[in-house]
């Protein structure tokens, strides 16, 4: 009978590694083609019910055609005044690019700044250029530069947008070669091994292959949104995931392995023994992921789903692929390696066994000292601003349309090509202008007309009017959000349908919807997350405490970064998402950790009671999961390729915030906290009429206690 049934138990595993083997050929490819579908139109990611969001869809009404405009902003080569034929010839050049591919409408001539030092013009492009957008860029630019003693810049909604292209361009080979060799170094100095980190990382691979064509499908039909920043975090959370979810189930295969020597059966016990808190854990990230979803920001919402479908897919391929191979290889998956059970290693867990000494003699003086360097982290929380990167910053290199949008804002009032946009009702048109024109912040006000020429009358559409009003300071300053609010509240009084939109007004909008993101979220993945460990742990207590912690580690951790960024990066903000984005990942990925020490607690409590439980758990996972979350952290540490502050800043936060979790709160904090209060914390589950008494082991438990060397 066993004869019999032996060609089966290969069977399964075979046919799992063939099927994965077949679905990695077919969308494996889809990894690189998520560009196909991305947009990185800033616009399209603007919070839905905004004023801001509102003004694009009616001033589409005073467009014959929708255009993204460059702005040409023309100096002296020695830095003097332009002079008349310099302006004349430069309102030829723009004049030229009439016809030309892209643009989609009538160049503006060239106009003389104040100080008489430079000259600006305006080229209106079409918005559906997507990759051709760089060659019409450059095209301007030449026609432009042909205006003798000058140099030529482009700056405006046009030139940032192609900047921001050219920053996202080669994301899909550049990030995911730059994550993958990092993971795979950090794997073959963990396991000593060859085979094995290959494994791990075609697992990961294919995860990453079918979460990407499942997001392209969505996409390419309208269902889910994405940019050039959703679909590098989607990456790089999916190699991060996958990977960490690997480890755990591999080091319960090689414990299982030393054990029985029956490969197949090591990777079925190893299988169930890790499905709980690989998929409680998973559970945690999918779901704080998809509460991005009661975002009223667009890129937020895309977020959630775009994550979620990632991590299933990385719990699909752990759980199936990874465990086929790992019977198949059995012991050669280490090689050249032995396999030897948690217990029985010395080296790296021998440091585990040290902290885990540690732990059970001073656990009150561990916790409350992690706890104090962890607030007096917390301490420089509200120090961080997150009202937005200004555009000299957006970039983390130097980048041309910068550039030009300060040689603007040095010679044209500081909002000059990005204006504020007033609709209007066209009756109170003569109080609107009038209330705008004397809003604090207002430098110009000026009516669209019919011909385009100030003389001429006023365009009138559906009974509404466009009014453009430029302001003094720059466009993504405070000052010129500042005014855009003092502008909607003054403008209020004279026409109550009065809207105000454009460039500033987006920011705006967006800071302020964060805002009110963050009030909305941050306790729907709490209590997301706090009910998964009450149904994981079956307690009360000690769920609400390992909340606390990765809570306090998220504060700590953007308190340091508030630090970090002002002294050491240079930032004088971050972006609005930012610290939304941190919490999510940082919280739900440190709960993470929390569940595969916890979890492993749990299950050593059953037999040994709490305060064994507690030792034995800590020695058992403490390589696995500091070496998962450094895997994790250089996975998005590998976001500075693309050279945007956003993904920067994120890229920093997630990375020092997932290794000060496994570090400090998982290593030292979490099982001080739960020797010191003992069984307690189980509370109220029946585990805390189980477990041993605290100041002596039963015979049982000091049998286990001598063979796991814990005197």
């Amino acid at each position: 009978m066993n004869t019999a049934r032996r060609p089966v138990r290969w069977l399964v595993p075979l046919v799992l590694v063939v099927v994965w083997l077949g679905l990695g050929g077919a969308f494996g490819s889809y990894a690189g083609k998520l560009g196909e579908v991305a947009t990185n139109d800033q616009a399209a990611f603007l919070p839905q019910n905004a004023q801001s969001t509102k003004v694009i869809e009616q001033q589409k009404a005073f467009d014959q055609e929708e255009t993204l405009p460059a702005i040409v902003v023309w100096t002296t080569e020695g830095g003097g005044p332009v002079d008349k034929a310099q302006q004349e010839a430069a309102t030829r050049q723009l004049a030229s690019l009439a016809d030309a591919d892209g643009v989609a409408g009538t160049p503006s001539p060239a106009l003389r700044s104040e100080d008489g030092e430079a000259l600006q013009g305006v080229v209106p492009l079409s918005p559906e250029l997507g990759d051709r957008l760089a060659d019409v860029l450059e095209e301007v630019e030449t026609a432009a530069a042909e205006v003798p003693g000058t140099r030529a810049q482009l700056a405006g909604p046009a030139a940032t947008q192609g900047d921001l292209s050219e920053a996202f361009a080669g994301i899909d080979g550049i990030l995911l070669g730059v994550a993958l060799a990092a993971v795979l170094l950090i794997l073959l100095l963990v396991y000593r091994s060859v085979l094995l980190p290959f494994a791990i990382i075609i697992s990961a691979v294919f995860a990453l292959g079918v979460a990407c064509a499942i997001v392209y499908v969505l996409a390419d039909h309208d269902i889910v949104r994405v940019d050039g920043q959703v679909q590098g975090i989607l990456s790089i959370l999916v190699i991060g995931a996958a990977t960490d979810y690997a480890l755990l189930l591999t080091a319960r295969f090689r414990e299982e392995l030393s054990h029985s020597g029956d490969k197949v059966a090591a990777a079925v016990a190893a299988t169930r023994g890790s499905f709980g808190a690989i998929t409680a854990s998973a559970a945690t990230v999918a779901l704080g992921l998809l509460a991005l979803l009661l975002s009223d920001l667009t890129n937020n919402r895309a977020l959630g789903p775009v994550g979620a479908i990632g991590i299933v897919c990385a719990v699909l391929t752990t759980l199936t692929f990874l465990p086929a191979v790992l019977a198949l290889m059995g012991r050669a998956a280490f090689w050249p390696a032995k396999p030897r059970s948690a217990d029985a290693e010395t080296g790296g867990h021998g440091v585990w066994r040290r902290v885990a000494h540690r732990v059970d003699t001073s656990p009150r003086r561990m916790w409350l000292g992690t706890m104090a360097l962890l607030v007096a982290g917390a301490a420089f929380f509200p120090t961080l601003q997150s009202k937005g990167v200004p555009l000299d910053e957006l970039f983390v290199n130097d980048a041309p349309s910068v550039a030009a949008q300060q040689t603007l804002g040095k010679h044209f009032p500081g909002g000059s090509g990005q204006p504020a946009v007033i609709i209007a009702d066209a009756d109170e048109r003569a109080d609107v202008e009038k209330a705008a024109a004397a809003t604090a912040g207002v430098a110009d006000v000026r009516v669209v007309t019919e011909s385009g020429r100030p003389d001429s009358a006023p365009l009138v559409a559906d009974g509404r009017v466009r009014i453009d009003a430029t302001l003094t300071a720059a466009p993504d300053s405070d000052a010129a959000k500042d005014a855009v609010g003092a502008l909607r509240e003054r403008l209020d009084t004279v026409d109550a349908s009065a809207l105000v939109g454009g460039y500033t007004a987006q920011q705006y909008d967006t800071q302020r919807t964060a805002e009110h993101d963050r009030t909305l979220i941050i306790p729907v993945v709490l209590a997301i997350i706090l009910l998964i460990l009450v149904v994981l742990l079956r307690s009360l207590l000690l769920p609400v405490l390992l909340v606390a912690t990765v809570a306090l580690n998220y504060l700590a951790t953007l308190g340091i970064a508030s630090l970090v960024f002002e002294h050491g990066f240079g930032f004088s903000g971050t972006d609005a998402s930012v610290p939304l984005y941190g919490f999510v990942f940082l919280v739900a990925l440190g709960v993470d950790y929390n569940i595969f020490l916890m979890s492993r607690v749990r299950e050593e409590t059953l037999r040994l009671g709490t305060r064994q439980g507690v030792l034995r758990g800590l020695i058992a996972t403490g390589g696995v999961i500091t070496s998962a979350g450094v895997v994790l952290a250089a996975t998005f540490a590998a976001l500075i390729v693309i050279p945007l502050a956003f993904l920067a800043q994120i890229a920093f936060i997630v990375a020092f915030g997932v290794l000060l979790d496994t570090v400090v709160v998982r290593s030292l904090l979490v099982p001080a906290l739960v020797r010191d209060i003992g069984p307690k914390v189980w509370w109220p589950s029946r585990l805390t009429r189980e477990a041993a008494d605290e100041d002596g082991p039963t015979p049982r438990q000091g049998e286990a206690k001598a063979e796991a060397g814990l005197g």
